[in-house]
């Protein structure tokens, strides 16, 4: 078992929260094939970062506000496949008001669409696209969070999928644990904990912290 302790608990929301990695990966294929683009070029680097740094990266000649707001209302609507990941329900729910927010990659429309989907609680503090300078794996939406939440970075605990997350929250100064539901285990390595699963945390809450066990299909990272 490991555990952490920390004021506050910062989720990603694709692929942490939500199972939404079929409904992302149509949605980009399908962008793809409109402009003559190789998908898997896009895929390799779509997860876990802006759309709008994933169109201006490879077509940047391209309206960015109306492809973004294009990509983003499609996969809104593209709920085919979306669920809640397992345990996240009631993990967020175990986390007292206050002490919890969303830190996503996704525009406020297409984050407040998936937490409604999945019936999740709409947190307290959401940092979306729309709220950042720049996106994942720079800091921004990390500090962000804690700043919003009123919390040191260093007391902040991150919960990711991405590599490009994981990168954020360490440059902001947080600690991290992975959760391997879109990318393998092997490309997680830099978290302080990878997990397959969020049913192997438990959270529980003392004196103002909140102590963070990880045991069961805990996998330590090589750090």
């Amino acid at each position: 078992m490991r555990t952490f302790l920390c004021s506050a608990i910062l989720f990603d929301l694709d692929g942490v929260l939500v199972d939404s990695t079929r409904s992302v990966s149509r949605q980009w294929r399908q962008w793809a094939g409109e402009h003559g683009i190789d998908p898997e070029k896009v895929l390799a680097i779509a997860h876990g970062v802006r759309t709008i740094e994933v169109v201006q990266g490879l077509a940047p000649h391209l309206d960015l506000e109306a492809e973004v707001r294009r990509i983003e209302r499609r996969e809104a609507e593209d709920t085919d496949g979306v669920a809640v990941m397992p345990g996240a329900a009631d993990l967020v729910r175990s986390i007292p008001d206050g002490r919890w927010c969303v830190v996503t990659s996704g525009t406020r429309l297409l984050a407040t669409a998936r937490l409604r989907l999945g019936g999740l609680p709409m947190p307290g503090v959401l940092v979306t696209a729309d709220d950042v300078t720049n996106g994942k794996p720079d800091p921004e939406p990390y500090l962000k969070g804690a700043e919003l939440l009123g919390v040191k970075p260093a007391e902040c605990l991150v919960i990711e999928d991405a590599p490009a997350g994981i990168r954020a929250a360490h440059a902001g100064g947080m600690k991290v644990i992975a959760l391997a539901s879109t990318y393998p285990v092997s490309e997680l390595q830099e978290a302080d904990t990878v997990v397959r699963s969020l049913k192997s945390v438990a959270i529980s809450a003392a004196a103002g912290t909140l102590e963070v066990r990880v045991a069961g299909e805990e996998m330590e990272a090589a750090r």
